[in-house]
């Protein structure tokens, strides 16, 4: 993956910009303050899960392998923070393609399962043009529950999960949390950062700071 896949041009970051700016205004989760991206422990668990085609699908097996992955958490009736989140997302499947759902994958794991069925988050998905590589996870409540506690993102009301984004590296195991706004770029770039240390026959350290 070169960095002219990584930096391709997009014309559609007013649309974020102006969700950002929306959600920031009015956003009613309290953990949505900007931070530095620190390294993050990640547990990839086995539970089963579905995916927005209603595949039963494992995160560490099927979904991620031994890929590059950008993680984020969702739900379908959210108005303020998802939305910016997943249009974020958007941008960033045309910086990484063509790598995208080869070395690199995006995955959305809703955060409240009762509600987010497969059929609910393909639905979502096409808001935001989601393309082969992108992918949506939902499932039995027990089972998404104890994949978000193995990424860290798990609260017992679904409202008031944080906001993240996670980017790591499944082959070396070393992931970076980013809390808060992620842009496109930050994203993209980090990604970048990954796949150049892997071609270079190394990996990138954890992210500690700024």
């Amino acid at each position: 993956m070169n960095r002219v896949h990584f930096r391709a041009a997009f014309a559609a970051g007013v649309l974020a910009a102006g969700a950002l700016g929306a959600a920031r205004a009015h956003d009613a989760h309290p953990q949505h303050a900007a931070a530095a991206p620190t390294s993050a422990k990640v547990v990839l668990r086995a539970e089963p899960l579905l995916d927005q085609t209603g595949k039963r699908v494992r995160l560490a097996d099927d979904v991620i392998a031994d890929r590059i992955a950008i993680v984020n958490f969702v739900y379908t009736t959210c108005t303020t923070v998802c939305p910016v989140s997943s249009a974020t997302l958007s941008q960033v499947q045309l910086r990484l393609a063509p790598a995208l759902g080869k070395e690199v994958v995006l995955v959305s794991i809703s955060v409240d399962p009762l509600r987010d069925t497969p059929q609910r988050l393909r639905d979502y998905a096409a808001r935001y043009d989601a393309r082969q590589g992108w992918v949506w996870l939902t499932g039995a409540k027990p089972d998404v529950d104890a994949v978000l506690k193995g990424l860290g993102a798990y609260t017992p009301r679904f409202e008031d999960h944080p906001t993240m984004v996670l980017v790591g590296d499944a082959r070396s195991g070393i992931w970076t949390r980013f809390y808060g706004f992620p842009s496109a770029d930050q994203l993209s770039a980090k990604a970048e950062a990954i796949a150049g240390a892997r071609a270079k026959g190394g990996h990138v350290t954890q992210h500690t700071g700024h």
